[in-house]
């Protein structure tokens, strides 16, 4: 066998169904097994590196296996620095195959040549250059080992071209693969029973129990384990950004979005007079703790921790039970210990109380949903995509850029189906992963929709994979956010009080008319009612991907939902009163 082909019969083996990326001058072996192999795993080629490993991520969030990419040596791999970054940090388990130049060509000034186990070192779980073919089988045991065991994430494997055309000995090496390892969360882990019984009498004892819902829940699918246990303790449910969609929004106790941006006030209310605190599958960072200055009655001994990774335990709070293990397999256990005969009215007072102070919110923001103004608010543009995201009725996958859409998504957006998942990259808040990363969530379950959110400025950067969507017939939604301005960049500038910004506004695109040069169907929406019939037209749209350019308020021209901003303005960042909120 050649290497390439030990690779490749590897990666099925592994359950490996599509693997993205870019050709180059190094990869081409690998390409050439990949092709006698294209009715068993298949090749989406994107148009950048960096586009590739979005896809890969996307992936990797939407299912419960790895999301893999390869891109050739030196510029290709440095392109694809910024997803694996941001897929190591979020814990989303990504491979990574840098095909690199032959090894005799090291250190002799050969083109492209660059020390990529070192480069990728800092940014993954695993970093390691292959030397002897013999050795591809271990190694890529190892990547998939590392990348969905413990706290997952991503793995990088440098392997010399070299390696790919060699001709090895079938009878040398042992091709098996580690079922557990196919996909994620590989060998899960309990903590003592001790420890649970604690967890669980913490529970039960308080009268203002409060469940925090992390990205780790959306990790371990355990979304379905949260709802049932609140449901069985009564207890009222937040989440983080990343936990989003854990529970459906319009659940009984499911009170809202905590941190700093695009939250609710009624969740962040919770979070300060909740006498005991569950964090499950949350780092408790800066976000959610808002610059660890909230709640301004410390968190410090009224709060558990449960997570995979024991390095995040009590890190920034002085907790009274710290419990590491996966969070979907200690849930079912906790559901399991609930007592039978325990009394909901206990925390039904604290309950009621949560759901009055978030109806209060609904009602006090119905003239910022309804607002009919020009340019479109993005409230507005919020409850339109509800509304027709209620009428499609089917599950989707929502993609959302960290700029400028998340704000308003996070604090508006409504998702009552249990299986429509919601991700935003929030490790580096990097512009321009959403539009590619619908390719991923597509292939991560073609029975739900995939829909890509993203401001102008992230649209710049990746549209070239226009052409990729149209070329697979993805049936992507894409929402373009288009404003003229790097908007939470400017808004920045206005908050320190620079009215007369500085670098951050550019023409604003012709999104529909970028998008049709590509065979996409597109419509522009300048008032909420184009963005209604655009909405509608583009859900029963099935023939490829589409393009709704909502030309829409830019964040920098009105104070978004962000704790900390609306802080410096001397607002009170808890006020349920829905007033605009200027600059100056």
């Amino acid at each position: 066998m050649r290497g390439a082909d030990i690779v490749v019969d590897m990666l099925i083996g592994y359950g490996v169904e599509v693997i993205f990326g870019v050709p180059g001058d190094t990869n081409v072996p690998l390409y050439e097994a990949l092709q006698d192999r294209e009715d068993e795993i298949r090749h989406v080629m994107a148009r950048d590196e960096r586009s590739a490993g979005y896809m890969a991520d996307a992936y990797g969030r939407f299912t419960s296996k790895p999301g893999v990419f390869e891109c050739p040596s030196g510029a290709g791999a440095m392109y694809s620095l910024p997803p694996v970054a941001e897929s190591n940090s979020s814990s989303v388990p990504v491979i990574l195959l840098t095909i690199d130049i032959p090894l005799p060509g090291e250190g002799r000034g050969m083109l492209t040549e660059l020390d990529c186990a070192r480069l990728f070192d800092p940014i993954t779980k695993m970093s390691v250059q292959v030397k002897s073919a013999e050795k591809l089988p271990e190694i890529i045991r190892r990547a998939f080992r590392t990348a969905c065991s413990g706290k997952p994430g991503a793995v990088h494997l440098q392997i010399p071209e070299d390696m790919l055309l060699a001709e090895v000995d079938p009878r040398s090496i042992s091709l098996h693969v580690e079922t557990e390892c196919r996909q994620f969360p590989a060998y899960p882990t309990l903590p003592p029973a001790a420890k649970l019984e604690t967890l669980m009498s913490l529970l039960t004892s308080s009268k203002k129990p409060l469940i925090v819902s992390g990205g780790g829940v959306n990790r371990s699918c355990a979304g379905p384990e949260v709802t049932e246990l609140a449901e069985k303790l009564n207890i009222p449910v937040c989440t983080t950004m990343t936990g989003q969609g854990n529970m459906p929004d319009d659940h009984r106790l499911a009170v809202g979005v905590i941190g700093d941006n695009g939250f609710h006030p009624h969740a962040n209310w919770a979070l300060e007079h909740a006498d005991f605190v569950l964090f499950v599958g949350s780092k408790m960072g800066s976000v959610v703790t808002i610059g660890w200055t909230f709640p301004k009655i410390t968190l410090n001994k009224r709060v558990a921790q449960i997570d995979i990774d024991p390095t995040t335990m009590a890190n920034n709070y002085e907790n009274m039970l710290s419990v590491q293990g996966d969070a979907r397999l200690i849930l079912q256990h906790l559901i399991e210990m609930a007592p039978a005969n325990h009394d909901p009215a206990k925390t039904q007072g604290w309950v009621d109380d949560l759901n009055e102070l978030r109806a209060n919110f609904w009602e006090n923001a119905e003239p910022l949903l309804s607002a009919e103004t020009s340019p479109l608010r993005p409230e507005r543009a919020v409850r339109c995509f509800n509304e027709a995201l209620e009428a499609y009725g089917k599950p989707a996958h929502i993609y959302s850029d960290a700029g400028t859409p998340t704000p308003y998504m996070t604090r508006f957006l409504k998702i009552r189906d249990r299986h429509t998942r919601f991700a935003i990259p929030r490790a580096f808040g990097g512009l321009g992963s959403a539009l590619p990363a619908t390719v991923g969530a597509w292939f991560a379950n073609k029975d739900h929709r995939p829909i890509g959110m993203f401001g102008d400025g992230s649209f710049g950067m990746t549209v070239g994979e226009l052409e990729t969507l149209v070329r697979l017939q993805v049936p992507a939604i894409l929402l373009l956010f288009n404003n003229g301005t790097f908007g939470w960049i400017k808004g920045l500038h206005r908050l320190k009080g620079h009215n007369q910004c500085f670098g951050v506004d550019f023409m604003p695109p012709k999104g529909q008319a970028i998008a049709e040069a590509f065979d996409l169907k597109a419509w522009t929406a300048t008032n909420s009612s184009e963005l209604d019939v655009a909405l509608e037209a583009a859900f029963a749209h099935k023939d490829g991907p589409c393009l709704i350019d909502i030309h829409i308020e830019s964040i920098a021209d009105r104070v978004p939902p962000v704790y900390s901003w609306l802080s410096k303005r001397s607002k009170d960042p808890l006020s349920i009163d829905a007033e605009d909120v200027r600059y100056f």
